[in-house]
């Protein structure tokens, strides 16, 4: 008889147990976040997708109790700080990645070989961002319309025209491409390491034109140290109501738009994400955070994580057919 009561308790335990490990996850994810969290921009500080992330970084503090670091792994044209959290990270939403549109659609096709799959190895979590461009010169260059500068470009005797990116495959590389296709141009491209030290010298006049984020080189443009020609989008952007379309400037069929968003490493709680995706779209619904965020040069987008996941799939085919044409491609 007391052999039995043994055996009875002995069992009750071990399905005691085993309801509890059942729980744990479960628990685990409700209980998220309950430590730092991890933000990894995958481009040098003082860029426009630096700043979004410093601007997020707040108030995603306040909404959700923890505290979160922003890192900058910046390289390869953000393969590397990418590729750091879609192979790396565990997958337990401790770990974010600002998404540009670079490492996430563009790269699988500018690069001959990657160490992760944006498509398999994130998951999508919300689109932040989708912003025109502002094509823009130094003021020495002495030239003052989109017209000009094709025209400087097409006499051939302007050696000192040539155009900073954030890198290959970059937003600010594949709207210079795109120009020079259009215009059966071949104004040469200089890649930087990220948007910040590319616009430096720009300012600087190391280089003389950039195709650039509007909410970094807005500043710029508003104090005169650069001349704006045009914007990417098909309309005219409300911070420069008096800059032109690159299609009214005189390029018809141009336009371009980049986008930023935010993933983690796939196999992360569907609940975890979830709850961020939720955050993320309360802090967007804050009309002085929108407006913050439009003053950077781009509007509220927010939504889904399913929208946000065929943005990817049918950017990755539309900027992979634009890499294909500039015929770049790299290691």
């Amino acid at each position: 008889m007391q052999r039995q009561q043994f055996i009875r308790t002995l069992l009750a335990s071990a399905l005691s147990a085993v309801a509890a490990l059942s729980a744990a996850p479960s628990q685990a994810q409700d209980a998220w976040p309950n430590k730092t969290i991890r933000f990894v921009v995958p481009y040098p500080p003082g860029g426009p997708t630096d700043l979004m992330a410093r601007l997020l970084q707040g108030e995603l503090q306040t909404k959700l109790g923890v505290t979160v670091m922003v890192d900058n792994k910046g390289g390869a044209g953000g393969n590397l700080g990418s590729a750091e959290v879609a192979k790396q990270a565990p997958a337990d939403g401790y770990t974010l990645l600002l998404a540009a549109s670079g490492p996430m659609a563009v790269n699988p096709t500018l690069y001959r070989s990657m160490t992760f799959n944006p498509q398999t190895d994130l998951v999508p979590v919300i689109q932040l961002s989708s912003f025109p461009l502002v094509l823009e010169v130094n003021p020495k260059t002495g030239i003052k319309s989109l017209k000009e500068l094709v025209a400087a470009l097409k006499d051939n005797k302007r050696q000192d025209l040539s155009f900073a990116s954030a890198g290959n495959g970059t937003p600010q590389h594949l709207a210079g491409e795109l120009f020079n296709s259009l215009q059966d141009l071949k104004m040469p491209h200089i890649p930087y390491r990220g948007a910040g030290p590319a616009l430096n010298d720009v300012l600087g006049g190391q280089v003389n034109v950039m195709f650039d984020i509007l909410g970094s080189s807005l500043p710029y443009i508003q104090s005169g140290k650069l001349t704006p020609l045009a914007v990417t989008s098909a309309k005219r952007v409300p911070a420069l109501p008096d800059v032109p379309t690159m299609a009214e400037a005189g390029m018809p069929g141009y336009e371009f738009t980049g986008w930023h968003g935010i993933a983690m490493r796939s196999g992360t709680p569907p609940a975890i994400v979830d709850k961020l995706n939720s955050t993320l779209n309360a802090i967007f619904a804050q009309p002085e955070f929108r407006k913050k965020w439009e003053a950077i040069g781009t509007p509220v987008v927010a939504g889904s994580a399913a929208q946000f996941g065929e943005l990817i799939r049918t950017e990755t085919v539309r900027l992979g057919k634009l890499v294909k044409n500039s015929g770049v491609t790299l290691d």
